[in-house]
């Protein structure tokens, strides 16, 4: 299997996902360039997190237009895996391959710190080796990370069990304490309606390793190894 991370000017986790994907994962993974349309035959697309085309407009606004997206778009389409981590998650909001869109964090602050998820569903390529209620430890870093969708498509999304994950206590409490930006009925990842795509504003990235204070992201990038091994 062979993995693909995009690059965009401004892109400043791209080295930190590779490294995932090269370095524990041991997976062939190559970098692909924001003006290209060549995926080079990748079997998933990673879109880390960064500051595409330096945020300007809002987040992700010009990023979908770069051809490597054109590419993205089709890829996700013939159901190709694609993972967007938080700029990722703006940008395939943005490119309408995941509903709903970032708006600017409650508190109007940049957030840097540590947070808890809980896991919502195990039936998708990112999440088949969590257990449904389990909590991670994930860091969270941005300014816009305060998802919001209608009340129409929210209620699509919990009806098609496609919320991933919900930022929660440690004890795994939904309470308005552990919404670190506002996000709506505390969502922190979703997938789109075939399950082949994800956004998510903590990082996997920066937990993958117990270096790091917790490997826990890791199960993320091994759920998305297991579900092109048995392809």
């Amino acid at each position: 299997m062979k993995f693909g991370v995009l690059v965009f000017p401004g892109s400043n986790c791209d080295h930190d996902t590779y490294n995932v994907i090269a370095e524990i994962a041991h997976q062939p993974v190559t970098f692909l360039w924001h003006d290209s349309e060549d995926l080079q035959g990748v079997d998933a697309v990673m879109v880390p997190g960064g500051f595409a085309y330096g945020d300007y407009l809002r987040t992700g606004a010009i990023a979908r237009f770069s051809p490597v997206m054109q590419a993205v778009q089709k890829f996700a389409a013939g159901g190709g895996l694609v993972l967007g981590i938080c700029n990722g998650f703006q940008i395939l909001a943005e490119s309408g391959l995941l509903p709903g869109a970032l708006m600017r964090n409650a508190g109007l602050k940049y957030i840097c710190k540590q947070v808890h998820l809980r896991v919502e569903t195990t039936n998708s390529p990112f999440t088949n080796q969590l257990q449904q209620g389990e909590v991670l430890q994930i860091p969270i870093g941005h300014m816009e990370g305060n998802y919001f969708c209608t009340p129409e498509e929210l209620a699509r999304l919990k009806a098609e069990d496609r919320i991933a994950f919900r930022y929660a206590t440690q004890a795994g409490e939904i309470t308005n304490s552990a919404n670190p930006n506002g996000s709506l009925s505390n969502i922190a990842g979703i997938l789109n309606e075939g399950r082949n795509v994800l956004g998510m504003m903590p990082h996997p990235d920066r937990s993958s390793e117990k270096l790091l204070g917790s490997a826990d992201g890791w199960k993320i990038f091994a759920s998305m190894i297991e579900a092109l091994a048995t392809r």
